[in-house]
């Protein structure tokens, strides 16, 4: 029997941090702007390079966009680095008022999004983010699936001229993406062709839809698996020929209000509706645990993606 070797996994922050160096090297307008959260955004090496680029407003999220926003003003590029539940949670009205209404090009960078940070509890978990992020106009919302895909998005959106908010994923994850594929806002990758369904994923959920399609093709099922990386804009084309295959299944690291599946299930039912099945969060808090303990608790595994799959598509077919 052959032995099956896991995949190595990795940290998206080491991408991303790598990233951001690198281009600072090049482009003087880069600058970071943190809230007392230099090592946990992975930004030792940046601090060392470029002390003079890097501002640490302390425990102040508010300030901090503000902050970013008024250097942006002048024409730097400001990545705002801070734990995702206090960038989004607590400076929510800055990001809308002081970055996507004024038009300002700040990079919002939400470090260890979703169930990252496991056993700190609800307080610390970002299951809303793409919620309340979603309905705030002129505002890009990027979820890379690994590392080759976070470092991309980096470099993306360093020349996006607007307000752009980037998960960055704590959760190691294995290598999915194709090498030097460059990000292109609203567009899905397709990971994988099928006829017979589609799961449509983000961030640490896509590697997991490619083990579910795995075990649909011992079905037979052949399943298609889009990245959709980009969740705002979403791609529309995308999303509704994955409604040609007559069903559909979403999956992601956040809350089932108002994210991925929300904005798959919004255009799905106007334009083409078919079964459809929505994984993520439920409306609840979460229990204790690590944060694989809790994407098993709430059925965020690849069984799960194929279980749903197989019942949308006795539906489908009735």
């Amino acid at each position: 029997m052959t032995e099956v070797t896991a995949p190595e996994l990795f940290d998206c922050r080491v991408a991303f941090a790598d990233t951001l160096t690198e281009l600072a090297a090049g482009d003087r307008r880069i600058v970071a702007v943190c809230n007392d959260s230099v090592g946990s955004s992975n930004l030792v090496k940046f601090k060392e390079r470029y002390p003079g680029r890097l501002i640490n407003v302390g425990i102040a999220e508010q300030n901090m966009v503000g902050v970013a926003a008024g250097l942006a003003s002048t024409g730097l590029i400001p990545f705002v680095c801070a734990a995702a539940p206090f960038l989004t949670g607590r400076a929510l009205e800055q990001i809308k008022a002081d970055v996507a209404y004024s038009g300002y090009h700040v990079v919002l960078c939400g470090m260890s999004p979703g169930l990252a940070y496991g056993q700190l509890g609800a307080t610390h978990h970002s299951i809303e983010d793409l919620s309340w992020l979603r309905a705030i106009a002129d505002l890009d919302i990027v979820v890379p699936a690994d590392p080759q895909q976070t470092a991309q998005a980096v470099r993306w959106a360093a020349g996006a001229r607007r307000g752009a908010f980037l998960r960055i994923p704590r959760f190691k994850v294995p290598a999915i993406s194709e090498p030097h594929r460059s990000f292109r806002l609203g567009h899905a990758d397709v990971l994988r062709e099928g006829s017979d369904i589609a799961i449509i994923a983000a961030g640490s959920m896509v590697a997991r839809a490619l083990e579910a399609a795995d075990q649909l093709r011992l079905d037979n099922i052949e399943a298609r698996v889009l990245n959709m990386a980009s969740i705002s804009p979403i791609d529309r084309d995308a999303v509704l020929s994955a409604a040609d295959t007559g069903a559909i299944v979403t999956a992601e690291e956040a809350t089932v209000t108002g994210g991925l599946g929300s904005a798959v299930a919004s255009l799905v039912v106007q334009n083409r509706p078919v079964p459809m099945r929505i994984l993520g969060v439920p409306r609840a808090f979460a229990p204790t645990g690590s944060a694989g303990f809790l994407l098993d608790h709430f059925g965020l595994t690849a069984d799960r993606i194929a279980e749903e799959a197989r019942a949308v598509l006795s539906q489908s077919r009735v």
